[in-house]
């Protein structure tokens, strides 16, 4: 059987104004408001609606199986006007499957379950097709000056939790997320997260029970992992700071610590050089560190997430360009050979300047991964287009001590492009994408 595959991926969006991420909300000064009935209440708060439109399809080399799929999806959101510093914020949204193949049914030949379309839906219920809906936000916010705390159902944009919004909604989780923005140089953001409703489910888990829904992989000992609904944890705790010592130079220095389980640190650092108003030259550097914590998740390490007395460490690095137009940047990534990077998928993308859309590293160690981007913008700012070429240099297929998810070698290149209507249809978006990945070497 033949591995090389092509992946084609129409994207269509339709996207209306939306409520801002739960933690970047700036209060507003409620002085300036005159409340005197609940209608003015209703009138004065921030109201949002979303729509999306999403075709998907894969076409496999040879006789693969191919899919398609078609969702339509809606939701509408409240983000109440400030009394005394507290907001509250809510939230749904519904999709429907308009049509597609059937998802649930695995490939004949390979044995393998679809991987992309069912995305758009719910992949714990690959026959669901209708009963698609989330209360997504539901969240009470106080903020004092320029300093904030928010808890319930949010959405959170870090490097170990984010929203990886590739398909109909983006992973969303509840926490506690404080915000100490009032000093000029540096900010603190720091979070306490207990449950997880990943990208591509319809409900909210606990966070140990959110690990593993997307699929577990095998263990370092080429056996399948088991570690779904085995992991002892009380949460992942993470926290943030980030500071700007000069004008055109930032630190951001994160750590996330998955109690039981693992603890990961990762410094960045970002530059950029003006030399005059066209033309801006930006690098950036990432390091990364991870380690078991105690027994990894399990004392029992045929059930644990990451092997007792293990460690990860990436490099990330960036250089770029960016003019009027133009914005060209070439990236590359070496995760050692140390272990595996571990971060449960199912709460978001990898953090690497190498990420490209359609596929991760995670999961993998001794991973050597080379990418360049080149984007356009138009004069108007209505359109913008990318081409991306990487080339990803992975562990042997059967090296199970550092490829847990069996992945080859490849090259893979995307084209996207999105457009943004104006006046009359302001507020509506169309994005197309478009993959081809192509397996390297015979491993």
């Amino acid at each position: 059987m033949k591995t090389r595959f092509l992946l084609a991926i129409p994207l269509l969006f339709m996207h209306f104004f939306s409520l801002a991420h739960t933690h970047e909300i700036e209060s507003d000064d409620c002085s300036k408001m005159k409340i005197n009935s609940i209608e003015d209440f209703a009138k004065q708060s921030k109201w949002s609606m979303h729509s999306r439109s999403y075709f998907m399809c894969t076409i496999n080399e040879g006789a693969l199986k191919d899919d398609y799929a078609f969702a339509q999806g809606a939701g509408i959101g409240l983000l109440t006007v400030p009394v005394k510093g507290f907001q509250l914020g809510v939230a749904g949204y519904f999709i429907f499957n308009i049509v597609s193949s059937d998802l649930s049914k695995p490939d004949v030949l390979s044995g393998g379950n679809n991987r992309y379309e069912i995305g758009q839906f719910d992949v714990t219920n690959p026959k669901n097709k209708h009963d698609l809906d989330r209360l997504e936000d539901l969240f009470l916010k106080y903020s004092y000056r320029k300093n904030s705390i928010t808890i319930g159902r949010m959405e959170l944009n870090t490097p170990f939790m984010n929203l990886q919004d590739g398909r109909m909604r983006p992973t969303l989780e509840e926490a506690v997320w404080i915000n100490i923005n009032q000093f000029k140089k540096i900010k603190f953001n720091g979070a306490y997260v207990w449950g997880v409703s990943p990208r591509s489910t319809i409900q909210f888990y606990n966070l140990k029970s959110s690990v593993g829904l997307y699929g577990q992989g095998i263990n370092e000992y080429g056996a399948k992992s088991n570690y779904f609904n085995n992991i002892a944890s009380k949460g992942f705790y993470m926290g943030n700071i980030n500071i700007k010592p000069f004008k055109k130079i930032e630190i951001n220095l994160w750590n996330g610590f998955f109690e039981n389980v693992s603890n990961t640190a990762l410094v960045e650092l970002k530059n950029e050089i003006t030399k005059n108003e066209d033309v801006k030259y930006y690098q950036g550097l990432m390091y990364l560190r991870q380690d078991a914590v105690n027994n990894g998740g399990n004392t029992n390490q045929s059930q644990t997430y990451m092997s007792k007395g293990t460690q990860a460490n990436v490099v990330s690095t960036r250089l770029g360009v960016k003019r009027k137009r133009f914005d060209i940047n070439i990236n590359y990534t070496h995760i050692t050979g140390d272990s595996r990077y571990l971060m449960p998928r199912e709460w978001g993308r990898d953090p690497f300047y190498t990420f490209m859309a359609r596929e991760r590293n995670e999961g993998a160690g001794n991973v050597h991964a080379m990418n360049t981007n080149i984007s356009y913008t138009s004069k108007n700012q209505n359109l913008k287009s990318t081409l991306a070429y990487g080339y990803y240099k992975m562990p042997a297929v059967n090296d199970a001590r550092l490829n847990k998810y069996g992945m080859p070698s490849y090259h893979q290149i995307n084209l996207s492009s999105t457009y943004i209507f104006k006046n009359f249809w302001k507020g509506l978006e169309l994005r197309f994408l478009k993959k081809k990945k192509i397996k390297s070497g015979n491993d």
